[in-house]
């Protein structure tokens, strides 16, 4: 919770603002087309843009959920911070692993990697379709519930 509290205050940090549908929908097609492109660069082998494409699909992915019940956030990791806050653990476990191999695949190259990010690739496609899922499916009064919950936290 004290993380939580610590991304309200940081400038770019977390903001409750009007929820916005279209926003959405917008981080929601580019999950969808990073992930295209994610699969076209692993194609080409190009294991490097192939694993930060994977990351971004996921990040677009939560983002889309954060826009729709308004919030705000330019931190990575205070979004996904928030996003455990509300959906629990299991919601982000995917992005969190996979931030730390787009991390390692960025500083850190490595030779020998095309099977582990296929199978990022896999995990991404999943973790994508159940935000789409979360995302379809968020009522009314569950968008009221997470923005009271977030704002108790602050």
């Amino acid at each position: 919770m004290e993380k939580i509290k610590w991304c309200f205050k940081l400038k770019e940090g977390l903001k409750i603002v009007e929820a916005n549908e279209r926003l959405s929908k917008s981080f929601f097609e580019q999950a969808k087309s990073s992930i295209l492109r994610a699969e076209k660069d692993l194609n080409d082998n190009d294991i490097l843009w192939a694993t930060v494409k994977i990351y971004y699909a996921e990040y677009y992915a939560l983002y889309s959920f954060l826009q729709k019940i308004g919030i705000k956030c330019e931190n990575h990791a205070c979004s996904i911070l928030a996003t455990t806050f509300l959906l629990g653990e299991e919601s982000t476990k995917t992005i969190n692993e996979h931030k730390i191999k787009r991390i390692d695949a960025q500083y850190y190259i490595k030779l020998d990697q095309e099977s582990n990010v296929k199978k990022m690739l896999q995990e991404a496609k999943i973790f994508v379709s159940k935000y789409d899922e979360i995302n379809s499916n968020l009522s009314e009064k569950e968008i009221e519930s997470y923005r009271n919950k977030i704002s108790q936290a602050r």
